[in-house]
Formats: C-alpha cells, structure tokens, sequence
C-alpha cells in the first residue's frame, strides 16, 4: 500500500493517549458523536442476545475513525445506535450536541435526512434518477429546495463534475460509489456514517473511494465513522475502534494495516472474550 493522507491535526492532541476516550465528557463544539452507557438488547430470558454491553465514548469533529471486530462484535448494532437508526434499551446518544435517544421517529427522520450523511456497501442509488438527483434526494426528502449549485460541487469534489446527467447503471461501481458519497455530503452533514464502503468495490477502486473519504475529513472537515472488515481500509482512518462480546475491546491510533490485522486475529481467539464487561 502506497503512502496515504493523514490527517494535517495533531493526532495525539485531539485523542489523548491510546486508550479511546470515555467516561464524561462536556458536550461541546468538538463533539460529532457521544455515546453514554448504551447498552442494547435483543429478546427475552434465556433467549436474550447482548449486543451492545455499555459503550461510553466520544468522537471529536474532523476525525476519520474505523469500526471493526469478529462476526457478532456489535459493529452493525453500534453503528444503527450512533446514527439514530436504533434505539438502544439503555443510554444515551448525542450527535453534533443534540441528544437523540428519546426523539419520536418524526425527528429522527429529519435529522438523518438533514445532519447525517449514510455511505452503503450496496450504494443504493435509485436507477431511475439521474445522478444529479440522485445526489439531491437528501434535500428533496427533507423538504427543501435542491440546490443544483450544491450538487455540482460534490460531484466535482468526488471527480464526477460531468456525470450529473448519467444514470447509475452508466456508471462503474466505483462511480457509483462516489454518487453515494456525494450525496452524503451534500446537506454538509454533522457525520458520515459508512458501512463496508469498499466492500463490493475492487482494490484500485477501494483504495479511491477511501482517499476521498479521507479528503473529506481533511479537506472539508467532515466526520466520518466507518464500519469495515479490511485492515487496509480501516488504516486510512485516526483512529481504529475494536469491539469484542458487544464491548470495547480496544483502539489503535495512526497504525497500519499489518498491525490492525494482527489485533483483529487476537480478538477472534477464545482468550480475547475473557473478562469481557456483561
């Protein structure tokens, strides 16, 4: 892997020493994400499944940070919870300040369409809107004007500047990835979340959207939380986060690929679960 784009912040001075930040924290300016003691659970009895055990963290603005952990860590379940897509059974969640846990579903649906911006692995662009609308959907949704300037800036950001016309399905996969990323900051959202964004993307092309999502971070000072499974994705991040059992297991800062993938094989190993928070 080539040299990749750091961030230009300090990054010890925004995160501190290696552990990840938690306990209290004053919610401020900095703060894009704030997660407080969220649990979540599923079922009942014996039957009751602990997906997320007590999260307390907080992820500055500007930052870039990856999500990753065994099958059935709670990586899908943590990120549903930080961007208002799920409730969890106990705690808190705050996005750019504003605490969201108990908010009906009718705010909850403007503040995703308005502050937060989603990335899938699947892209899910609609085929029969052309990519300027596509890109423009956010707006559209939410009640306001679309702002066709506005469009013709992320795509030019993203590399698509005369696409705008195009269907999806003239695109390439990694075009249409780009789409989808366009689209997620076109309403300058308070956080991108992104899951497995280069999952059905080929080497070269991951590697592009990748460093665009950094370039957003960087260049634009977007907030970008990203689940993956891929050591070399999750290197572009500040910071790596690794859950275990539904907990935090563990975080790393500013480490390359080998060294990611040598803390996801020690997590898959029996030893990695015991003393696990309940």
């Amino acid at each position: 892997m080539g040299l990749r784009r750091r961030n230009r912040r300090d990054t010890e001075d925004t995160w501190g020493s290696d552990s990840y930040p938690t306990g209290p924290h004053p919610a401020g300016p900095a703060a894009a994400v704030e997660l407080r003691g969220v649990r979540r659970r599923y079922g009942k009895g014996n039957g009751t499944v602990h997906a997320l055990r007590g999260i307390d963290l907080t992820l500055p603005r500007g930052s870039f940070t990856a999500v990753m952990g065994p099958s059935g860590s709670g990586k899908s379940t943590f990120l549903q919870c930080a961007a208002g897509l799920d409730r969890p059974t106990e705690g808190s969640v705050r996005l750019g300040g504003t605490e969201i846990t108990g908010m009906n579903e009718n705010r909850l649906t403007v503040l995703r369409r308005t502050r937060l911006g989603f990335v899938f692995q699947a892209f899910n662009l609609l085929p029969s809107l052309t990519v300027e609308q596509n890109v423009l959907l956010p707006m559209r949704l939410a009640g306001d004007r679309p702002d066709r300037r506005r469009a013709a800036e992320v795509l030019a950001q993203v590399g698509l500047h005369d696409k705008g016309g195009r269907r999806p399905s003239q695109l390439s996969g990694g075009q249409q990835q780009r789409v989808a990323l366009a689209r997620a900051l076109v309403t300058r959202p308070d956080v991108v979340f992104a899951d497995e964004p280069t999952g059905a993307l080929d080497t070269t092309t991951a590697s592009e959207v990748l460093a665009l999502l950094r370039s957003a971070v960087d260049g634009l000072g977007a907030t970008v939380v990203m689940v993956t499974h891929d050591p070399v994705a999750a290197a572009y991040a500040d910071r790596v986060l690794f859950l275990a059992d539904g907990s935090i297991a563990d975080s790393l800062s500013g480490a390359g690929p080998e060294r990611i993938a040598a803390r996801m094989r020690s997590l898959t190993s029996p030893a990695a679960y015991q003393g696990t928070a309940a």
